[in-house]
């Protein structure tokens, strides 16, 4: 039987982009802190332009996904993160139901927050149903 952890974030964003561009977004390691300040990652899974799965340490103990799916002339970006609060010897601890609800609620604004900075930013201001820019296409 499967344990279900304490922290289980589900979130999909759409961005006009294609998945080599979003891809780049988050293969690269210097970034990492700056989406996700109090975790440590270690890559187990490099998919290329699919994403990348990663083991967490830190303030939380468990994996974390980025999945990129292909959609129409952009990428559908999920992202899946299922751990746990670390304990004192750094093993996890499944939180309290009250606890592990004001947790997952923080880490899905916090995910959607990543993935809207990446939408504006990668987007570069095309607007809803337009083409992408001749140089980016």
């Amino acid at each position: 039987m499967d344990v279900v952890p304490s922290v289980d974030v589900v979130d999909e964003t759409f961005l006009a982009v294609p998945p080599e561009v979003v891809a780049a977004e988050f293969a690269d390691p210097s970034r990492w802190p700056r989406f996700w300040p109090d975790l440590q990652l270690e890559v187990m899974t490099d998919r290329g332009t699919q994403g990348t799965r990663w083991t967490v340490q830190g303030a939380l103990v468990g994996s974390m996904e980025v999945w990129l799916e292909p959609v129409l002339d952009g990428t559908l970006l999920h992202y899946y993160l299922r751990a746990d609060p670390a304990g004192p010897d750094n093993s996890p601890r499944p939180a309290p139901p009250r606890a592990a609800a004001a947790e997952v609620g923080r880490r899905q604004r916090a995910a959607k927050a990543i993935a809207f900075a990446c939408k504006q930013r990668l987007e570069a201001g095309r607007e809803p149903g337009e083409p992408p820019a001749p140089d980016s296409a």
